[in-house]
């Protein structure tokens, strides 16, 4: 994996050119300039998506930029749709998918991913914390050979010690060469392909990535305050949620593979100290002649968990075995599993083509 970093520059006033920019956008070619998709999620961004579809339409002409921008209304019970059409107004670059729900980020860059045919994605958020001038240099280290490219945020925000032990977390637990996983990113857009994410699972999306092999790398790139509204990703319950959807993920990159490895050794554990128990039991029962009732229940308790134990590693063990079969009739036909179809039925069509 590769990983590297540079400063990032202020972003300069509205309309100018950001020399690292700049440099970056010369690198591109024709091809990595047209082959890429900006997935907006927004939700309840009315106040703020006008500015970020208009920046992003500057920073495209500024840098002679012609891939597309998909704005995902994920449910928004706002005008946040119809505004981000308007301040569109006409751009041939621009893309509205809605869902008629609240799903999450998560959902929301499986919808856009499922309906572009673009290589590359670029996850930007609605808010403006980060610049659009920060697109080049993201598509530039793509050019450069890796898969994923994240930002490592700079500069100060609410939640800098919350994230903090969470990334350091995340580094310790899956030894993943990336210090900020919930930043800005670029992917190849196949990566999503046979990938399962769950509800909010875009926050492992560069964990489960460096697990299946693809290449890394990470960038510098400043963060802005938000100019207005408020983050939809805060709270404690959401802090509560990250460490047992943490827990989640290690234990199935882990024990998805081997399921009785997880539930076996504890299984056999169990069911090895109900047997010296009831050794023992025995030994005092018929040689000491001492009768003791609570050992007899300790040792039907201990073996009767391991046995349970060892079943259910088993039983994983079997559906495992289902899940790699099936797994390798997709890459014999051809089809790997898509994201996509799982959430269109929940899309509504964007407002310029309603009747």
């Amino acid at each position: 994996m590769s990983s590297s970093a540079s400063a990032p520059v202020p972003s300069p006033p509205s309309g100018e050119r950001r020399p690292d920019a700049v440099a970056a956008a010369g690198t591109l070619d024709s091809g990595m300039r047209r082959d890429f998709a900006v997935v907006v999620p927004a939700f309840d961004e009315a106040e703020v998506i006008a500015d970020t579809v208009i920046a992003l339409r500057r920073a495209f002409e500024r840098y002679d930029l012609d891939g597309e921008v998909i704005v995902v209304d994920d449910g928004s019970r706002d005008d946040t749709a119809r505004i981000a059409t308007e301040a569109a107004d006409g751009w041939t670059a621009f893309r509205l998918l809605r869902h008629r729900v609240n799903l999450g980020k998560t959902e929301a860059m499986l919808t856009a991913a499922s309906r572009t045919d673009r290589t590359w994605l670029v996850l930007f958020d609605a808010d403006l914390q980060h610049a659009p001038d920060e697109i080049p240099r993201f598509l530039a280290r793509l050019q450069d050979g890796v898969d994923i490219v994240t930002g490592r945020k700079i500069g100060g925000y609410d939640k800098r010690a919350v994230s903090s032990v969470y990334n350091a977390l995340s580094r310790r637990i899956f030894r993943v060469p990336v210090s900020d996983l919930n930043s800005m990113k670029a992917f190849r857009r196949e990566i999503l392909d046979g990938m399962h994410l769950r509800h909010d699972w875009h926050r492992f999306f560069v964990v489960l990535a460096h697990a299946r092999g693809w290449r890394i790398a990470e960038i510098d790139i400043a963060l802005h305050p938000r100019k207005a509204g408020v983050s939809k990703y805060q709270g404690p319950g959401r802090v509560v949620v990250g460490v047992l959807d943490l827990l989640s993920v290690a234990f199935l990159l882990r024990f998805a593979r081997k399921p009785l490895l997880f539930f076996g050794v504890p299984g056999a554990a169990l069911f090895g100290l109900g047997a010296l128990t009831g050794l023992v039991a025995l030994w005092l029962r018929f040689v000491e002649g001492f009768g003791f009732r609570p050992l007899l229940y300790l040792v039907i308790l201990l073996v009767t968990v391991g046995v349970l134990l060892i079943g259910v590693g088993f039983l994983g063990e079997l559906v495992a075995q289902m899940r790699d079969e099936v797994d390798a009739e997709r890459r014999r036909l051809g089809s790997p599993e898509a994201q996509g179809p799982a959430v269109t039925p929940s899309l509504d069509p964007p407002p310029s083509s309603r009747p």
